[in-house]
């Protein structure tokens, strides 16, 4: 019989341990049918009260699309409510994060009541923002009406972003792309898409830090393009029911509506509800839509098993850039801007050609990933020789001597950053959930839409002039030895900053950012 140290034993050894291995990245499923589903049909859609309207709003317009900008945060949490009170057939909702917070708690049980009046719900949220509430997305899922489905999931280390982070060493290549899809999507009538996930954040409700963002919602023809595209993820085989990695009894969202019921009674005098309870209930805002035409655009849900690097032309950006022209105006508000060599070269070479850049994203002391903030921070200089705007919102806002700044600050937070995914071409306004770095470009799936509106632009332009607002952002311009200077005011007094504001750690995060050259994967 041979001992522990012989060959034979060894060899065992390796295999009982390989087993172990595989039991834990595949035991702890178990069968669970995964349906082929598309969205509700389009003459279904007409005969719902939300498909009604939209019939209503359009019998009168020469343009098949009509769009509203949602820079406000409550507004924005309060037409996604809105849409799932009025959703009479179908929810469509798509989220690269799902937070923990007062206003996710009420849009789960909001979706069980709708679920309870025969609403199909379907929520697909990318595996990463699903890290550690397993249980309560399979308890939700237990509902016969409501489908929770992660995308590109790991079968272990769901519990935690540590253990979900240690097994994604398995495959750190495909783990490190993901869906940051942001959609919502109701009676294949009404669609919201934009920068927003599903977190406090996101909606002007964090005491601690909130997110200037942007969503467009829409109406029109554009918004079956938009089913579809939540279709192909939906159906993907990188989408799989949350089920099949967290056991639940088979009622346990009986449970859950009384855990959330039970929190929000406890809660429903908190000033963001008591706001909440005075905002319209409208959805979308019929009488200020702006008529025009609407591109949706998405990646390939195939994206994230692509072997290697993609060529950009096959992305997103790819069909972006195919359908727009450039000749005079180019804005980006992007809260995470890498522009990489060749974009700076893309950039000066349009400023040269006379055409006016404007650049909004986030300062270093704003910013919630500073490692993406150092492989910005080297091309400033270049830029702003070439004649491109830089403007950075600043953590801390004045908002006493400025009218302007209702549309993008961020109140009742300690501090501040920009979430905002929005690119201006010439005449067209893209809206979504791409931010201009190569984790977008290459690695992300995202999903937009492209508009051509006459009257979208000025109130797209209002929001550029706020993020430009020296209250609000600091603006970037050289002195005469060619150093960075941070210009902005403070109680409508200028002022001016030779140093970059932002803390020591902050500092050390960009430093090795670019030390390390991580520019290609931020």
């Amino acid at each position: 019989m041979p001992s522990a140290c012989q060959p034979g034993a060894y060899h065992a050894t390796q295999w009982a341990l390989l087993l172990l291995v595989c039991s834990l990245l595949v035991g702890c499923t178990h069968p669970v049918v995964r349906e082929h589903q598309t969205a509700l049909g389009i003459a279904d859609a007409r005969q719902t009260w939300l498909g009604n309207q939209v019939a209503v709003a359009a019998a009168e317009q020469t343009d098949p699309d009509g769009f509203a900008l949602l820079a406000n945060g409550r507004e924005a949490f309060a037409v996604r409510v809105g849409l799932i009170r009025q959703a009479q057939r179908e929810l469509d909702i798509q989220t690269y994060l799902l937070g923990d917070g007062q206003t996710t708690r009420l849009v789960l049980s909001q979706l069980i009541d709708a679920a309870e009046q025969g609403v199909r719900v379907r929520l697909l949220v990318d595996d990463i923002g699903a890290i550690g509430q397993g249980e309560r997305l399979a308890a939700l899922a237990s509902h016969p009406d409501i489908h929770v489905r992660v995308y590109n999931p790991l079968a272990v280390g769901r519990g935690h972003i540590v253990t979900r982070v240690l097994a994604s060493a398995v495959d750190p290549a495909q783990q490190h792309r993901r869906m940051h899809n942001k959609l919502w999507v109701a009676d294949n009538s009404v669609a919201i898409v934009g920068g927003r996930n599903l977190g406090d954040e996101y909606f002007d409700a964090n005491d601690t830090r909130n997110f200037a963002d942007l969503d467009v919602v829409a109406i029109g023809e554009v918004v079956p393009a938009l089913s579809n595209s939540f279709d192909l993820y939906w159906n993907h085989g990188l989408a799989q029911p949350i089920e099949r990695y967290h056991r639940v009894d088979a009622n346990a969202w009986q449970g859950l509506e009384r855990d959330l019921e039970a929190w929000l009674e406890a809660h429903a005098d908190s000033e963001y509800f008591t706001e909440l309870r005075r905002q319209p209930r409208r959805t979308p805002p019929w009488e200020t839509l702006h008529w025009g035409e609407g591109l949706a655009i998405w990646d390939a849900p195939g994206k994230l098993s692509y072997p290697g690097t993609p060529e950009w032309q096959n992305t997103l950006l790819g069909d972006l850039t195919a359908a727009t022209e450039l000749n005079e105006r180019l804005v980006v508000i992007s809260a995470y801007f890498v522009p990489t060599e060749r974009g700076v070269e893309r950039l000066v070479e349009l400023a040269d050609q006379g055409v006016e850049v404007d650049i909004i994203t986030n300062s270093l002391a704003s910013t919630d990933a500073a490692v993406v903030h150092g492989a910005y921070a080297p091309w400033r200089k270049t830029l702003l020789e070439s004649g491109v705007n830089l403007y950075e919102l600043r953590p801390e806002q004045d908002t006493t001597t400025s009218e302007a700044s209702e549309e993008m600050r961020v109140p009742g937070a300690s501090a501040s950053a920009l979430h905002i995914k929005a690119i201006r071409f010439d005449d067209q306004l893209f809206v979504g959930s791409f931010n201009v770095d190569p984790r977008s470009i290459f690695w992300n799936t995202e999903v937009g839409v492209l508009i051509r509106s006459e009257s979208l632009m000025p109130a797209f332009n209002e929001l550029v002039a706020t993020g430009r607002d020296p209250s609000i952002s600091y603006q970037l311009t050289l002195d005469d030895n060619h150093q960075l200077l941070w210009q902005f005011e403070r109680e409508g007094q200028p002022e001016v900053l030779t140093d970059e504001p932002g803390t020591r750690w902050q500092r050390f995060n960009a430093w090795l950012s670019h030390t390390l050259r991580l520019e290609r994967w931020l």
